[in-house]
């Protein structure tokens, strides 16, 4: 008798152990649009050369795996997924082989080389921010049939939305090709800009979501590219173009808090990743990190996709590079900005 009592006692702590030890996740799931920044992959689905599906991207994921992530491992979602408790990957919309439980968590629908400018996709073939939206209302239909109307609207409404795109606008359109600067100046473009991610918006808050993050832009005059570009000789960042960066972030910021005037029950966070990438160029070693101007894949100066393959050379040690290409960030650095991001979003609550 006194055995059986034992078992029974043993068992019901190990059952109060598990039950304390697993965590409610802080969101039924995550759902993510913009550009190569929180694309797991999608391009690889479209007729487009921007596709980072071969190696050496992937080469620190699970496996080594290329998945379509442009950097050399995990993307901010991914570890944003973990950190909520949700689930330890977001997989790409696009990828046939999704089953009903990759829907019910949350997936992404961002394309590498996007932006809310229609003109950023014009040659490229990927998926615009606003097409973006199509996909999202064939997956709302879709997730309806796995789990019912009433929990689908449940997931959608207390969903985790993370929006990331601006950079190749403002790189492709305005900086580099002039294809804007017809039309605008640079304080009316961002204003152009933050008209169609205010659409976007309300878009998604009219489908059910509720719950919507902001990213702000990194310092665009410090990618590697950019620099490149411009001909810097010493590879210091661009003083001008981080300026201009401040400016469509500051705007970018005060819309986070107009919008929920406009859109009762929703929670709009602005994502300041901008302070936290410069600090990171400032003071690498601080962070761990040996070079800042220029990417691991390559000379880092200008590859990136199918110029950064399997016959580049790369470095022996992303993790002290804060790029991985000639734009993209290393998954160090996205770790780093992950955490920053997971800070702001606990401590704002």
């Amino acid at each position: 008798m006194n055995t059986i009592l034992i078992f029974f006692s043993l068992m019901l702590l190990v059952s109060a152990s598990n039950c304390h030890d697993s965590k409610e996740p802080t969101f039924p799931a995550i759902l993510v649009f913009g550009d190569s920044t929180v694309d797991p992959g999608n391009n690889n689905f479209i007729l487009t050369t921007f596709r980072s599906n071969h190696y050496p991207y992937g080469r620190d994921f699970p496996n080594g795996t290329p998945t379509g992530r442009f950097s050399n491992g995990m993307l901010v979602p991914d570890m944003l997924a973990s950190l909520f408790g949700i689930k330890e990957f977001v997989p790409p919309y696009l990828d046939p082989s999704l089953s009903d439980d990759d829907l019910r968590t949350g997936v992404s629908f961002a394309s590498a080389g996007s932006g809310f400018d229609e003109l950023t996709t014009a040659l490229s073939g990927v998926i615009p921010v606003a097409v973006q939206v199509t996909y999202f209302k064939e997956y709302i239909e879709r997730l309806k049939m796995a789990v019912g109307d009433e929990e689908a609207n449940k997931i959608i409404s207390g969903a985790f939305v993370m929006i990331s795109a601006g950079s190749n606008d403002i790189i492709f359109n305005f900086y580099d090709t002039h294809a804007r600067r017809i039309q605008f100046n640079i304080t009316g473009y961002h204003d152009f800009l933050l008209e169609k991610q205010t659409r976007l918006v309300k878009q998604l808050y009219d489908l059910g979501c509720r719950t919507f993050a902001l990213f702000g832009l990194a310092p665009l005059g410090c990618v590697p590219i950019q620099i490149t570009a411009k001909g810097s000789e010493d590879r210091k960042c661009l003083e001008n173009e981080n300026a201009e960066t401040q400016m469509y972030n500051a705007k970018l910021k005060n819309l986070t808090g107009k919008l929920p005037e406009t859109l009762p029950g929703s929670n709009i966070s602005y994502l300041n990743t901008y302070d936290a990438v410069l600090d990171m160029v400032k003071n690498p070693q601080k962070y761990g990190f040996v070079e800042t101007n220029r990417g691991c894949c390559g000379t880092g100066f200008l590859e990136m996709g199918p110029f950064c393959n399997a016959f580049t050379p790369v470095c022996s040690n992303p993790s002290e590079y804060l790029f991985w290409d000639g734009i993209h960030p290393t998954e160090a650095t996205y770790r780093l900005a992950a955490n920053t991001i997971h800070n702001q979003l606990t401590t704002s609550k």
